[in-house]
């Protein structure tokens, strides 16, 4: 351990750092760098990878929302190689395989930069992995290498911008700045791109707008709305706009449902209050791990599947996942298997067409998240003795029983184990359901958008209310 240590601290002096503000900026400057930092994001999700063509089916597309990525751009992979190594190292700091004390700033400058050194090697395995599956077919050496060189800087980029936005110089985090900006960008898009797109064939073509406004008001003009309510190809449609603004509705609402168990304090002598358990107690993270998951087996299977079975003739991998080659550039993968019944379906048309897909991938994200939500309390420091512990260590009982971590512990294990599978439940079926119904940027993106959204209104209260009143901004860093 103490190797590693040095190793790490060594590699530490070398890798790329933004310096924490000499002084607390204000509210106007961290919103201007805030801004600078969603620009160059939104710049690179637009700019194209060199050396590769785009247009292709996109096998991953299902997750691009929730990795703020782009396909064929800069931004291929997004966040995604910083939020896999972040919950890499939260897990093995949760299961106590790596042993630091965050109180001291060495120890938590040895996890940034363990973290930072894993993100690198994430992205230049993921990037080596793209090339050897064959997402941008068939490539020369050279052309391999300027693509890995690109992803790599550009995903570099990507974590200095989220540093940039934590260590004080913006607000919140770039990770979830670049999520909320890609989920309303798509949700935006689906209501109102103008663009023009192509459900028929290159004999018979049929052109209608993308956007369901824009669709909306075509249908009216030719005097069939009804077209406008459900849309071939999975397109915005009018079920899907009215599913988008129930389910906003709907997380808003169980966002304040919660169980309150009253506390007193043991140092101030009447105060009292509660402490609230929410439905949603693990949040969006168990969706974020079930999606990493998914996106991880069928990004593995299709390159099981281009390397061992492109034909579909070995009957064994066959039941992992088969495709098909639509073309040079365009792999359609997986059209069968244990991935396909796995991934999501979207739009109620095609989920119409393939019940047992739906039936089962509902199935699988409920499960999966559920597993994850039981897994993050446990790790994660949320189960009841974890609790319990924090309370008490912060001089805060629960009136009319002993001020014992066991049982403390005891009361919240009647809530947080049943709260914690019932959330998972409820999550899992959002975020499944949400995609069979068409809602626009996909249901883990609007609980992650929603969340992030609160999370911010916060933060911005309080950088409010510290520049009305700068005495209080002492108190808050204490805490």
């Amino acid at each position: 351990m103490s190797s590693l240590s040095g190793f790490l601290r060594g590699i530490s002096t070398i890798m790329p750092e933004v310096p924490a503000p000499q002084r607390k900026l204000s509210l106007t400057m961290k919103l201007i760098w805030t801004a600078i930092a969603l620009a160059v994001y939104l710049i690179m999700a637009e700019t194209p990878l060199y050396g590769i063509t785009t247009g292709g089916t996109d096998p991953l597309a299902y997750s691009r929302i929730i990795f703020a990525s782009n396909q064929g751009t800069l931004m291929e992979f997004g966040i995604g190689p910083i939020v896999t190594a972040g919950l890499v190292m939260q897990l093995l700091k949760g299961a106590e395989m790596i042993k630091l004390d965050f109180k001291k700033p060495e120890d938590r400058a040895l996890f940034t930069s363990a973290t930072k050194l894993l993100t690198m090697v994430v992205i230049l395995v993921q990037s080596l992995g793209y090339i050897i599956a064959g997402i941008y077919g068939s490539l020369s050496f050279t052309t391999m290498i300027i693509i890995v060189m690109q992803l790599f800087v550009a995903s570099v980029i990507v974590m200095l911008l989220d540093e940039l936005v934590q260590k004080g110089w913006g607000i919140g985090s770039g990770i979830s700045l670049f999520i909320m900006a890609g989920v309303a960008q798509q949700i935006m898009w689906s209501i109102f791109n103008p663009l023009t797109v192509n459900i028929g064939s290159s004999e018979v073509p049929k052109i209608v707008p993308f956007g369901f406004i824009p669709f909306l008001i075509d249908a009216l003009i030719r005097g069939a709305p009804y077209e406008a309510i459900v849309r071939e190809g999975a397109l915005p449609s009018l079920i899907g706009f009215l599913m988008t603004m129930a389910v906003i509705l709907f997380l808003i609402y169980i966002e304040g449902v919660r169980v309150e168990i009253p506390i007193s304090s043991s140092k101030y002598r009447g105060f009292s209050g509660v402490y609230p358990i929410k439905l949603l107690y693990v949040s969006v993270v168990p969706v974020i791990f079930a999606s990493v998951l998914l996106t991880d087996v069928v990004f593995i299977s299709q390159f099981i599947w281009t390397s061992f079975n492109p034909t579909n003739t070995n009957i064994w991998l066959n039941w992992l996942g088969t495709g098909i080659f639509n073309g040079p550039e365009d792999i359609i993968f997986p059209t069968g298997g244990l991935v396909y019944y796995m991934s999501p379906i979207q739009g109620l048309s095609a989920a119409v067409a393939d019940p047992l897909r739906a039936l089962s991938y509902v199935f699988f994200m409920v499960l999966i998240v559920t597993i994850f939500s039981k897994l993050w309390v446990a790790i994660g420091g949320l189960a009841p003795k974890d609790v319990a512990k924090s309370l008490l260590d912060a001089d805060v009982h629960v009136p009319g029983f002993r001020r014992a971590e066991a049982s403390v512990g005891t009361i919240l294990a009647r809530y947080i184990p049943p709260i914690t599978i019932l959330g998972g439940i409820v999550i899992g079926l959002l975020a499944s359901l949400s995609d069979i119904l068409g809602v626009f940027g996909s249901g883990t993106g609007i609980l992650l958008m929603i969340g992030i959204i609160m999370q911010y209104y916060q933060i911005l209260m309080k950088e409010q209310l510290e520049t009305m009143m700068p005495r209080l901004a002492g108190i808050f860093e204490r805490k």
